[in-house]
């Protein structure tokens, strides 16, 4: 008796965005760039030289460096560049590359001040100003402030648009910043004094690290950057019934806690399996990794039972049996998991419904994948089981014309992003990958509420569900991953 994924199966286009490189299919890779800088000699030059060609040696170099900074410490004055000591630049400028600087560099400071620098170093410091005067005045007052007010320059410069030198001194002892403040504002030679103070760009922070989750829609229509505050499914374990899995896939390193195939010579093809590896990257690819994609429960424990196999190498149809299936939902249910996805779906099956009713009973929750036909599949149909419509949503509708049944729930199946072998991404449409980000959805639920039943999170799943349309009494309600944890949590704020 067999069964097939319920999912489509032609290939989607893929996608190429800035740092990706695309393979000869269109997948999305993981780019893996180094840059590696070189700093060598000028050609042509050996030791001791200097100039654009041969025959400039050590003495005229010695002699060339000393007036060049005779003529650097005459010019110094009106001049942004540093005075006595170039290596000390722009905080984001390079330190052992002198060509890369900025133009306002600072002027005595032995390195450049780090825009991360320790709190309680940049607590100490202060910033002062020099109204207008000669280079020299300024050059002596600095002094003067650093031997009056025990202080140490970190860095100068002048500000030409309104002719005033700017020091940064370090406040050194121990001493009150505050008190220091206070004095040097009150002295005749400060035009100004006051603290550093710190800045927050006012933008809003992308949710995710991960290069390729704003091409997730459903990551929006789900809601799970909020829900994400709330639970990331750590912890929780779900079998994943399915085809093998890439378990050295960069998105899914350590998120795979079991592995085993129940299919005959099924470990040749078990990481290179594709239905399987892109199920498993919807429940739980990993978050802000800055890899990738994002997983509906990026923490949870994933167990990868390979059942099914497919049709031909390379090929996303995979077909899967009786037999295979009863070995590996009876380990899911030796294995302690709390979850079983089932991305699958075909005819009633007497065996395999009473291994069901047994993980049931014990507290197991399966999420079936039921299909875009109208007609229920089996395991979806069978009591006690969540069975998962796809919905369109970037059309907001289900991807089945026909009416959808009392209560069903759907969530987004079509082009769905999500992991494929060899550190690939791709698209995919079908309800497989609704019942898996609801397997996810589920998972986040146990994380924070871990002796809910059954029952009880499909009830909630229902009841924090909304319609995918409006005026549409025939479509399935789409689950809401952030409605439903606000609810189980007694309240919080989703979109």
């Amino acid at each position: 008796m067999g069964l097939r994924h319920r999912d489509a199966v032609p290939d989607q286009p893929g996608v190429e965005t800035p740092g990706s490189m695309p393979s000869p299919s269109g997948r999305l890779h993981h780019p893996s760039n180094k840059l590696l800088l070189l700093v060598s000699p000028l050609p042509g030059k050996g030791r001791g030289e200097l100039g654009e060609g041969p025959g400039v040696r050590a003495p005229w170099a010695a002699a060339l460096l000393a007036l060049s900074l005779l003529a650097l410490l005459a010019g110094c004055a009106g001049a942004p560049a540093p005075v006595t000591v170039p290596a000390a630049r722009e905080a984001a400028a390079p330190v052992t590359v002198p060509a890369a600087r900025e133009a306002a560099a600072p002027v005595a400071a032995p390195a450049a001040r780090e825009t991360t620098a320790p709190a309680s170093t940049a607590n100490r410091q202060v910033m002062v100003t020099l109204p207008p005067a000669p280079p020299a005045l300024w050059n002596r007052t600095t002094v003067e402030l650093e031997r009056n007010y025990r202080l140490r320059t970190i860095y100068a410069w002048t500000m030409e648009s309104i002719g005033e030198q700017c020091i940064v001194f370090e406040v050194l002892n121990k001493r009150s910043v505050a008190e220091v403040i206070r004095r040097l504002h009150s002295d005749p030679r400060v035009g100004s004094a006051q603290p550093i103070a710190s800045f927050d760009v006012l933008g809003a922070e992308p949710g995710y690290n991960d290069p390729y989750a704003h091409l997730q829609h459903s990551v929006q229509v789900l809601h799970l950057e909020q829900a994400h505050h709330w639970a990331t499914g750590k912890g929780v374990k779900i079998a994943v019934i399915d085809t093998g899995v890439d378990l050295d896939h960069p998105d899914l390193r350590g998120r795979i806690t079991k592995a085993s195939s129940f299919v005959s010579q099924g470990d040749q093809a078990f990481t290179t399996d594709i239905h399987g590896t892109a199920v498993a990257g919807v429940i739980a690819a990993a978050a802000n990794n800055q890899v990738g994609i994002v997983g509906v429960a990026p923490q949870a424990e994933l167990f990868a039972l390979k059942a099914c196999w497919q049709k031909a190498p390379g090929q996303r149809e995979a077909v899967c049996d009786s037999y295979t299936l009863a070995k590996a939902i009876d380990f899911a249910i030796q294995s302690g998991a709390q979850i079983m996805n089932l991305s699958l779906g075909g005819p009633y099956d007497p065996l395999l419904a009473r291994l069901l009713t047994v993980a049931l009973s014990r507290g197991m929750v399966v999420v079936a994948a039921d299909a875009d036909d109208g007609t229920r599949t089996f395991p979806a149909s069978l009591k006690g089981v969540i069975g998962i419509l796809g919905i369109d949503d970037l059309r907001g509708e289900r991807r089945s014309r026909s009416p959808a049944a009392a209560n069903e729930m759907g969530a987004p199946a079509v082009d769905i992003l999500t992991t494929v072998p060899h550190n690939s991404y791709d698209f995919f449409s079908g309800s497989s990958f609704a019942a898996a980000q609801v397997s996810g959805i589920i998972a986040l639920l146990l994380e924070r509420e871990p002796k809910m039943t059954a029952s009880q999170l499909a009830a909630l799943l229902r009841k924090t569900a909304r319609p995918v349309q409006e005026k549409s009494g025939d479509d399935p309600l789409e689950v809401d991953a952030c409605a439903a944890l606000a609810a189980a949590l007694g309240g919080g704020a989703c979109p």
